[in-house]
């Protein structure tokens, strides 16, 4: 049996969050100066709103409200997903920076998912999974 969670930074996806929010703030420390208040301004907030929506989650009172945050959460991973897509085109990330990045909110995302699915009780049906869509691959 796993260890019991005490707090927000138990978690796994929050930890996971987190490593993504500090890689986010690394590649972000390379851009133009220009974009100090656009595209870098944008993913850095969204990065850091992921772990902050996983820790208020989990501090509210029950289940259904801890699975709301989560869902908020998935919704700024799926924001930042499009911010380094466009980073990308850019030109502001190089390839491998994108690959790992991308890496990680793919396996964020079914970190979430699965969170989301236990609070809510409910169970995976077949063998599909949730990810981005090959074609933003």
């Amino acid at each position: 049996m796993g260890e019991r969670i005490r707090g927000h930074r138990d978690l796994i996806a929050w930890r996971k969050a987190m490593a993504l929010a500090e890689r986010v703030y690394e590649v972000c420390g390379h851009f133009p100066e220009r974009e100090r208040f656009g595209l870098w301004s944008q993913m850095t907030r969204a990065a850091s709103s992921i772990p902050a929506n996983i820790a208020e989650g989990h501090g509210r009172s029950g289940a259904a409200e801890f699975a709301q945050f989560v869902s908020i959460a998935r919704g700024s991973l799926s924001e930042l997903d499009t911010f380094v897509e466009l980073a990308s085109r850019l030109g502001y990330l190089a390839d491998p920076e994108r690959a790992a990045i991308s890496q990680d909110i793919d396996e964020l995302i079914r970190i979430l998912t699965g969170l989301a699915r236990s609070l809510r009780g409910e169970r995976r049906s077949g063998a599909a999974s949730v990810s981005r869509p090959a074609s933003l691959v």
